[in-house]
């Protein structure tokens, strides 16, 4: 099936979850938010939340910084 990911089309397979997208892309998912559709995913819902064919989704990643 096709996704678009952070703006770039993907093919997975079918029956994924948000975790296993994750997973597959190796991104730890303790690190990042999660937006599927324009709704953001809670971490505890995850492994729960299936992708469907043509959804969107946006993954950003936590940096760590500051001043110096």
């Amino acid at each position: 099936m096709n996704i678009t990911l952070n703006g770039e089309i993907k093919t997975v397979h079918d029956n994924i979850t948000v975790l296993g997208l994750l997973e597959l892309l190796q991104i730890q998912h303790q690190r990042v938010a999660v937006e599927l559709n324009e709704s953001i995913v809670k971490k505890d819902n995850y492994g729960s939340t299936a992708i469907k064919n043509g959804d969107i989704l946006e993954v950003v990643s936590f940096m760590g910084g500051g001043t110096v």
